[in-house]
């Protein structure tokens, strides 16, 4: 029998996906704040900047949270919650609510899914984009 290994995220790795987060944010000219989990949902790093409203930080937490769920960017997802939509009437008793709007991507590494990054405190578009490059920037 073989195994498949694989490298987990790690605290480095999210660090670095703070960082390109937060370097677009601000090439952008908008303060966010990121979440980092692993692939248990497991919270692996967070920054909310002094600058940020109080709730990216939760915002960007559920974010991470939900693409790391369903293993999708939630941008992709915000359709299927409309009436008539996938998800319209998906329970919400989880541990976290998820949340439906742009802003989490899931992280895979050699073809797992290793954790997710939220982040929140600009438009939905915006976090989606500060979210995506930061995982570019991990590959």
């Amino acid at each position: 029998m073989s195994t498949t290994t694989f490298t987990p995220l790690t605290i480095e790795d999210a660090e670095l996906l703070i960082a390109a987060a937060r370097r677009a944010a601000e090439d952008a000219g908008v303060t966010v704040s990121v979440t980092v989990l692993d692939a248990g949902g497991h919270l692996l790093a967070f920054r909310r900047d002094d600058r940020a409203v109080l709730i990216s930080g939760e915002t960007s937490t559920r974010k991470a949270y939900t693409a790391l769920q369903l293993d999708t960017p939630t941008a992709d997802l915000v359709d299927a919650v409309q009436p008539g939509g996938l998800f319209h009437t998906l329970p919400t008793a989880l541990d976290r609510p998820l949340l439906f709007i742009a802003g989490g991507v899931p992280v895979h590494r050699d073809g797992r899914l290793i954790g997710a990054i939220g982040v929140g405190g600009g438009a939905p578009e915006q976090d989606h984009g500060f979210a995506t490059e930061a995982v570019r920037a991990l590959v």
